[in-house]
C-alpha cells in the first residue's frame, strides 16, 4: 500500500510545482482619487484674485481610476493648477519630472490636476507612471474640457484662484521655476 501512494504524492507533488502562474495583476490606477488633495494646512494664506478676473469654465469628468471630479469642489478650497497634456507630446515629458516635483512641494495648498486629452488610458497610466504624477489626472479624451480653455494642442498650464477666478493661462506651457514663481506672485500670499 505504501509503495502504491508513493508516486501519487510525488505526482501531486510535481504537478503542484508546475502550475503557471495566471497573469499578474495590474498596477492601481495612478492619478485617480487616491491622489485628491488632503486638508487644508492651517497656515494657508492665499491673496485675494483681482476683481478684474474672469471666472475659469467649471467641469466634471472621470479621473484616471473612474472617480467622478468636479473642479469647481477643488477651487472652492485652495487654487488649482491645470496642466493640458497628452501621453505623445514630447514637450509634456521633458519638462513633466520638474513640474510633478513643484506640485509635491506645493501639495494640499496649490491643486494641481492633469487634463489628459485625446489619450488612450493605458498610455496615459504609462506616462503618469513614468514620470511620476501624484496628482489627480482628469481624461479628457473628447477634449471638451480643452476646448473649454482653448487648449489647441499641448502643453498648456492654467492658474485659477481660490474660488475660481482665473488667473493666467499659458499656452505652450510653463517651465517648473517659472511656474512657482507666478504661484507665489499671484496666489501665495508671504512668499518670498
Amino acid at each position: 500500500m505504501r509503495r502504491a501512494l508513493l508516486p501519487m504524492v510525488l505526482a501531486a507533488a510535481l504537478l503542484g510545482g508546475c502550475s503557471t502562474p495566471g497573469p499578474a495583476p495590474a498596477p492601481p490606477p495612478v492619478g485617480g482619487a487616491a491622489a485628491l488633495p488632503g486638508p487644508i494646512p492651517a497656515d494657508l494664506a492665499l491673496r485675494p484674485a483681482p476683481s478684474t478676473a474672469p471666472a475659469a469654465p467649471a467641469f466634471t469628468g472621470a479621473l484616471t481610476d473612474g472617480t467622478p471630479f468636479a473642479v469647481a469642489d477643488v477651487w472652492a478650497q485652495r487654487p488649482v493648477v491645470l496642466t493640458f497634456f497628452t501621453s505623445w507630446c514630447t514637450t509634456c515629458a521633458s519638462s513633466q519630472a520638474a513640474l510633478s516635483e513643484l506640485a509635491r512641494s506645493y501639495r494640499d495648498r496649490v491643486v494641481f490636476v492633469g487634463v489628459a486629452g485625446a489619450d488612450q488610458a493605458d498610455e496615459v497610466q504609462d506616462y503618469l507612471r513614468a514620470h511620476r504624477v501624484e496628482y489627480p489626472v482628469v481624461l479628457d479624451d473628447q477634449q471638451t474640457i480643452w476646448r473649454s480653455y482653448a487648449v489647441r494642442e499641448p502643453p498648456a498650464v492654467v492658474l485659477v484662484a481660490k474660488g475660481g477666478a482665473l488667473l493666467r493661462g499659458w499656452p505652450g506651457g510653463l517651465d517648473a521655476p517659472a511656474l512657482d514663481q507666478r504661484l507665489r506672485e499671484l496666489v501665495l500670499a508671504g512668499q518670498p
